[in-house]
């Protein structure tokens, strides 16, 4: 069998098979335990509120359009989807290792997987070259617009992971109250996202961050500390938002 044609379907299964076990883990659940209710029981401040977590259907919607486009007969040879190889597919290996290790309270190795998801994606995001490579608007929905918000998502997970790894060991944050520690992650998020629009334009990266910080703006309310940093650091991503949306128009 053709190695691409073997590429593109090891991708639909991965495809389904993540969605599948995704609903799974909540509608059984796994171990007995809701996704979100595990993440409820750590009393952390860098957390959104519920509503943002809707984000997973926007990405399952990408899932199946990366894993449609890419099964098109005529993008077997595509030279981006062959830089991506099995790349995603292994992000979805990661993406259901992660689950296990949640719903078990494995919390330490959740985080491990969590970094190698991380990794992957970001493997993906540069064999893709997002943002340098111009490509057809079918490619820019159905895969680059995708790898950008999942990508986006998994930036902000990965920092609430490693935060309710260190709540659960009981770390002291070396004496600085949880507010320092929440205004330096949503300052480091702010950073990253800096560099994803200045260096490469990437607006549908930019928007999810959007959305997870503003949904921690609702969740921290009643901590006028966190509120109002999550608010600033919303209004510069916002800021370099149209900065970046007025500089694309120039051009």
């Amino acid at each position: 069998m053709n190695k691409d044609l073997v590429r593109q379907i090891v991708n639909v299964l991965a495809v389904i098979v993540t969605i599948i076990m995704n609903i799974l883990a909540n509608a059984l659940p796994l171990n007995g335990q809701n996704t979100g209710d595990i993440s409820d029981r750590f009393q952390v401040l860098f957390v959104p509120a519920g509503y943002v977590f809707a984000i997973w259907g926007l990405i399952y919607i990408g899932f199946i359009a990366f894993g449609v486009y890419q099964a098109l007969p005529s993008q077997r040879e595509n030279p981006r989807l062959r830089r991506v190889g099995y790349l995603f597919a292994l992000s979805c290996v990661a993406n259901i290792a992660w689950l296990f290790c949640w719903h078990y309270n494995q919390f330490a190795l959740s985080v491990v997987v969590m970094l190698a998801l991380l990794a992957l994606l970001i493997a993906i995001y540069l064999r893709l070259e997002i943002g340098v490579k111009p490509v057809s608007t079918a490619e820019k929905w159905t895969v680059n617009i995708p790898f950008s918000v999942y990508l986006g998502w998994i930036t902000v997970a990965t920092i609430a992971n490693i935060t309710d790894l260190l709540y659960y060991i009981g770390w002291s944050g070396w004496g600085l109250a949880p507010e320092v520690w929440t205004v330096i992650k949503l300052a480091a998020a702010v950073i990253i996202t800096a560099l994803m629009l200045l260096r490469r334009g990437d607006i549908a990266y930019a928007l999810v961050i959007v959305w997870a910080l503003l949904g921690i703006t609702v969740k921290q309310l009643s901590n006028g500390t966190v509120a109002v940093a999550s608010l600033v650091a919303n209004a510069i991503v916002l800021a370099l938002l149209i900065y970046t949306l007025v500089r694309k128009g120039k051009k």
